[in-house]
């Protein structure tokens, strides 16, 4: 449904998207997930038609924002981080005027008004003013005013920013309940929103796709490191980093909270997969082994790594600073 292909934009002389590229299927939930400043709203909107690229490519559905602006608007609902809402307006009334610079018939308003308050639980604030409203609900009220034209594609930036915990739960269920029927790409850099929501994320940063798959296969590829971790009865942790640290490939060991005093628990990132090597220094020792698994990094773990200022700090990757302009 949606391509892009190395997409760039910059901003006079500074390079906010650097080459991106990046499909969307349809009826899928797409997270892109970056910290402040990665490029996500940028990509936003360029994909609503509402900026215009530097330079690539993106279609959606057989159609080049370029030549079909108009078209390709039709087609999206686009809810930006703070809703662009009339304060002195109550909400049905809002609701009414957006039903109606949509062009809907009018035989058709009401009835989709009645199921935008349904879907997006409005029900106890259709009459009150914006004024008095939470911004949760008005986070909910923006998303309404983005599905008021029935649009395949659902464009959310930041849905949740500013949320309470309830809040966030309910818009979650919100957008996994449209997600059955539209495609939807939304941004947030909270890591357990993506993981919770999405059916697959593309992590940016500094205008570069850094990662791109489902949070099991992104967790699973950890950057080609490998997580073990090892539950040990009388060892020191100083014994123990300072024995197995020297083994080739281990390159940290880090204590862990254990489930007793006495146990140690101790986790290994190594750059290859070396548990052979790992339990047969073990074997010569007088600790006592209670565990020793492999374990799959957090997506919190794998976003920091990926994202991480300190370009020296992330092994392995080749990273090239936001440049300019040729």
């Amino acid at each position: 449904m949606i391509s892009v292909k190395n997409l760039s934009k910059y901003y006079g002389t500074v390079q906010a998207l650097d080459r991106i590229t990046f499909n969307v299927g349809n009826g899928e939930i797409l997270g892109l997930l970056g910290p402040n400043g990665a490029g996500k709203s940028t990509t936003m909107r360029i994909l609503t038609c509402y900026l215009p690229p530097t330079s690539g490519a993106i279609n959606i559905n057989g159609m080049d924002i370029l030549e079909n602006p108009v078209k390709i608007k039709r087609l999206m609902g686009y809810l930006p981080e703070f809703a662009p809402l009339y304060t002195d307006m109550l909400v049905y009334d809002y609701l009414k005027f957006v039903a109606t610079i949509r062009d809907l018939q009018p035989d058709k308003k009401e009835r989709r008004i009645t199921e935008m308050v349904e879907i997006c639980g409005l029900k106890d604030v259709i009459h009150r003013p914006f004024r008095e409203l939470s911004r949760g609900f008005k986070q909910r009220v923006g998303i309404a005013h983005a599905l008021m034209s029935d649009p395949e594609i659902l464009i959310l930036d930041e849905p949740t920013s500013g949320l309470d915990p309830n809040q966030i739960m309910e818009i979650r269920s919100i957008i996994r309940e449209i997600g059955k029927k539209k495609t939807i790409i939304f941004s947030t850099h909270i890591l357990s929103e993506a993981e919770a929501t999405c059916d697959r994320i593309v992590i940016i940063d500094r205008g570069k796709i850094v990662a791109d798959g489902t949070s099991e296969s992104i967790k699973a590829s950890a950057l080609g490191r490998h997580l073990f971790q090892m539950s040990l009865l009388d060892a020191s942790f100083s014994d123990v980093k300072g024995y197995l640290g020297r083994i080739d490939g281990v390159d940290e060991i880090r204590r862990v909270a254990a489930d007793s005093p006495d146990e140690l628990k101790v986790q290994f990132i190594c750059s290859n997969d070396n548990r052979k090597e790992i339990y047969s220094h073990v074997r010569k020792k007088d600790w006592f082994l209670i565990e020793f698994t492999k374990e799959k990094g957090s997506l919190e773990s794998i976003f920091r790594e990926l994202t991480v200022s300190d370009q020296s700090a992330v092994k392995g990757k080749n990273r090239t600073p936001t440049g300019r302009k040729p």
